[in-house]
């Protein structure tokens, strides 16, 4: 089985990724922390994003898989608890398990070593910056022994603008900030309005967190792995952008050891293109069967800018045909869609877009513009779901009211209005 590829349909591929990504079926009756730690370790992550247009990100990602879920649970499971950490992972501030904190800590151990070269000259300068600062970083840490601190309260710290690279900040306790993050020495223990709050490990991680240094290959494997699961079916590019991006030192050989161990199976999907080998994990491999038959249940989602299926552009087009782009980072001008675009999810389809904003003062939730996909659904079944969970959203964010403009489909009028 190591050697054979298994073929399977675009839709059995699609299905298995929504499944997989808690995106089909029942919503949870009363979701519960539980649940938020359920979401996070079969995902591997949850990017974090205060930004609320509408509302955070993330808060958005675990909506759609929890549906009125409360997010103080999840804010007590992060600062409290500590069952959940804020994390620098993926190019991106994210959600992760506290019990999957070998995974972080053996890399935390080689920094800057355990950066791939995809990281560039940033490897390279990591180290200078380490070398160059390090009474900085003495400082920091004697400074934190007293408690916790915002960037600004560091006595050190000079208000700068940003860098000409783009990744660096222009200042040196800031960039320091993100370097012992890196490395393990300091941690993010809470939030101020944006703005994190910094503490020590030894101070905030709980004791029951393993600090414990696997090898290399180890973390691969382990990485590669969860990736795979979280994704469905992925390939080498898609593992790489999804979980742990920009860390692998060697993941072809991780997969051809994953795969001779028929942990992983290689996989062929019918329309798909591209030349990268894609990869099923073995406890999917029956799940794919159920795919076509009646135990997929479809449900709508209004997925968020950053959430995990559409995690990487690439992967977005080649797997659901679905063109995104991040158009908050475009001048006015150049957006198609809108600011702050919400791809809706019908079933296993990409079929559309909301550009919302929430509007508190007001209490409505105002929907700027709805689009539809070439080829979406017109019946009004879809359109009423749709209609539906914006409803839901609105209810959710607290919004008395939804708010249409006139800029929606002709078959989505009647029911979005």
């Amino acid at each position: 089985m190591a050697n054979e590829t298994t073929q399977i349909s675009v839709q059995a591929a699609r299905r298995l990724a929504v499944t997989k990504q808690h995106l089909a079926g029942k919503l949870p009756n009363k979701p519960a922390s539980d649940d938020i730690l359920s979401v996070v370790r079969d995902l591997a992550f949850v990017q974090w994003d205060p930004i609320e247009v509408v509302a955070p990100s993330h808060v958005l990602s675990f909506w759609n898989r929890l549906g009125n879920f409360r997010p103080s649970d999840l804010n007590r499971l992060l600062w409290e608890e500590r069952k959940l950490l804020q994390h620098w992972a993926n190019m991106a501030a994210v959600v992760v398990l506290t019990e999957d904190y070998p995974l972080y800590y053996s890399m935390m151990r080689r920094y800057p070593d355990s950066l791939s070269k995809s990281w560039g000259r940033q490897k390279m300068e990591a180290a200078r910056f380490l070398a160059e600062h390090a009474p900085l970083a003495k400082s920091i840490q004697n400074q934190l022994k007293k408690g916790p601190l915002l960037l600004a309260q560091f006595q050190e710290y000079v208000r700068t603008k940003r860098s000409s690279d783009g990744w660096s900040s222009g200042s040196d306790v800031r960039n320091m900030l993100f370097h012992l993050e890196m490395s393990g020495k300091v941690m993010v223990v809470g939030h101020q309005g944006i703005q994190n709050v910094w503490g020590l490990p030894e101070q905030f991680l709980p004791s029951w967190a393993e600090r414990k240094v696997l090898s290399v290959a180890e973390v691969e494997r382990e990485t590669a792995q969860r990736a795979i699961q979280a994704l469905g079916t992925a390939s080498p590019p898609e593992i790489n952008i999804y979980y742990m991006r920009g860390r692998y030192q060697n993941l072809k050989g991780a997969l051809d050891d994953l795969c001779n161990e028929s942990k992983i199976h290689r996989i062929s999907v019918d329309g798909f293109q591209g030349k990268d080998e894609r990869y099923v994990h073995d406890s999917d491999l029956k799940r794919l069967e159920m795919m076509e038959g009646e135990l997929w249940k479809p449900r709508v989602s209004l997925l968020p800018p950053f959430d995990n299926l559409i995690n990487g552009r690439s992967r977005t087009n080649t797997v659901f045909g679905f063109d995104y782009s991040h158009e908050m980072f475009l001048p006015e001008k150049k957006r198609k869609f809108g600011y702050y675009v919400l791809p809706i999810l019908w079933g296993e389809r990409l079929i559309g877009r909301v550009d919302p904003l929430m509007d508190k003062q007001g209490e409505k939730l105002l929907i700027n513009s709805v689009h539809a996909e070439p080829g979406a659904p017109e019946d009004g079944e879809v359109a009423s779901k749709i209609g539906e969970k914006i409803g839901q959203l609105a209810e959710f964010l607290g919004a008395k009211e939804v708010v249409y403009t006139a800029r929606v489909p002709a078959a989505w009028k009647g029911s979005l209005h």
